[in-house]
């Protein structure tokens, strides 16, 4: 997995990168997160090539990928994935045919675009719950039974102390670094601008990760919660 579309892009289509060097008919697959249109550039490329390729960005994170439970979502030739799905499913648990080259980084975009904003939404909720004397651990016990509950609620909890094993409780170190975070909802504002997508919640939480990775690049993106308390009164 690489960081970014430059990287990605020199990685397979440099002068001495992957498609230049691959034999005939190998496989390559790419599970960065990057642009669609970064994917469909290197796939055309490959096939000139004779060369196979996918694009299959992961979700679930550093404990699913632990698990060995991740979702890999696919974009490329359906046969392509048919003829290595062993590979996938010894490191995940559901693999996703979401439809042509590129394709695979579309369904990322929208799912990480629902992460990042659920994630502040959640964190807004778990403040003013707290500023007006809720105990969170027991706010969070509602969300989860209730109708707010989603997948940051019930297994990424943003509140120091109230789940064990997430960020939020070893000083938001490790877990999926607020940087990328801003990368991947920048991503999705880029393609929604390119298409004419409104995507206004999305502008807003781009903006809020935006000011606390200045602060906090390297720190899980459930900081957010930080940075919510910071700025309240």
């Amino acid at each position: 997995m690489l960081p970014n579309n430059s990287i990605v892009n020199n990685v397979y289509l440099g002068s001495d990168g992957l498609v230049a060097h691959a034999k005939q008919n190998n496989t390559l697959i790419d599970c960065s997160t990057v642009s669609p249109g970064v994917e469909e550039k290197i796939s055309k490329t490959a096939i000139r090539h004779q060369v196979n390729f996918l694009d299959a960005p992961v979700s679930g994170g550093v404990k699913g990928a632990a698990a060995g439970t991740l979702s890999f979502l696919v974009g490329g030739d359906p046969q392509v994935l048919e003829t290595n799905k062993d590979l996938f499913q010894a490191m995940g648990k559901n693999i996703f045919h979401c439809g042509g080259s590129g394709s695979g980084q579309v369904a990322k975009i929208c799912n990480n675009l629902i992460l990042g904003v659920s994630m502040v939404v959640l964190s807004e909720a778990l403040h003013l719950g707290g500023r007006l004397g809720l105990d969170p651990k027991v706010l969070s016990a509602v969300i989860n039974s209730s109708s707010g509950r989603s997948w940051s609620s019930e297994t990424y909890n943003p509140v120091p102390g109230i789940m064990a094993g997430v960020p939020s409780s070893s000083e938001y170190a490790g877990g999926f670094a607020t940087k990328l975070m801003v990368k991947d909802m920048m991503l999705a504002l880029e393609e929604a601008q390119r298409c004419g997508a409104a995507l206004p919640t999305g502008a807003i939480a781009t903006e809020m990760y935006r000011t606390l990775a200045e602060r906090m690049g390297q720190k899980d993106f459930s900081s957010v919660f930080l940075h919510i308390q910071s700025i309240s009164k």
